[in-house]
């Protein structure tokens, strides 16, 4: 008879698995675990009650508490090549979306100051920065055009661009559920790019925020400083 293998939420809210039927009555004699913890089988998405499942249906020596488990590595979680792909792909989309506006303000900043293109030396002080708005608004709607897409893709897909072309969704880490707007798109994502760039008005502490956001990757559940924010986890598509 094949054996079914499960995930289980624990009561720290992380997701834990896959493992057999028999880890997770070990863990109910244990006091870790109890039929109202949620669990889905291998293979599926629906999230249920361990006494829903043939294999807990007997209540014998199940106690009513639900403490830590000890980490078991989730094999759903999108692997670490997946997540920096996604994120190369989405910073190449922000550089080609910001490229026209760029090149006008590179045109306008030779029409202004034409020493320049003859090889003439670059001094702050002296060269005429004015007519640069209308270009400088063209880069920031060429970015933000990008940013809406992304959020709604977020909120809608739980994928931004990066994330549906190497197959990587933002889930809830507690239920492993579809993030929706508040979680993937407001607090996953608009709420870094905003404290970032208020950080980097204070010495470039936003390029801090974003390594240390980066590092966390290694984390044996490998969420990053913006999925802890949101309490979201990046899973295979």
């Amino acid at each position: 008879m094949v054996r079914r293998m499960f995930f289980i939420i624990g009561g720290d809210g992380r997701e834990y698995g896959p493992v057999t039927a028999d880890q997770i009555r070990a863990w109910i004699a244990a006091g870790r675990a109890n039929l109202d913890s949620k669990a889905k089988a291998l293979g599926t998405d629906e999230w249920r009650r361990l006494a829903d499942f043939a294999e807990f249906s007997s209540p014998e020596g199940a106690p009513p508490v639900m403490a830590a488990a000890v980490p078991v590595a989730d094999a759903n979680l999108a692997s670490h090549g997946a997540r920096l792909g996604a994120a190369c792909i989405n910073a190449f989309l922000y550089f080609l979306a910001a490229m026209p506006g760029s090149m006008m303000m590179g045109a306008q900043l030779l029409r202004q100051n034409p020493h320049l293109a003859d090889g003439g030396a670059f001094h702050v002080e002296s060269i005429n920065m004015s007519g640069f708005a209308g270009a400088a608004v063209w880069v920031w709607a060429g970015v933000g055009a990008v940013m809406l897409v992304q959020i709604l893709l977020l909120a809608a897909r739980g994928q931004n661009i990066g994330k549906l072309i190497v197959g990587a969704r933002v889930v809830r880490v507690d239920n492993g559920q579809p993030a929706g707007f508040v979680r993937a798109a407001l607090l996953r994502f608009l709420v870094p790019v905003v404290l970032m760039i208020v950080l980097n008005m204070i010495f470039l502490f936003g390029f801090l925020f974003f390594i240390v956001d980066l590092a966390c990757m290694a984390r044996s559940d490998r969420r990053c400083l913006h999925d802890l924010i949101a309490g979201t986890k990046v899973v295979k598509a």
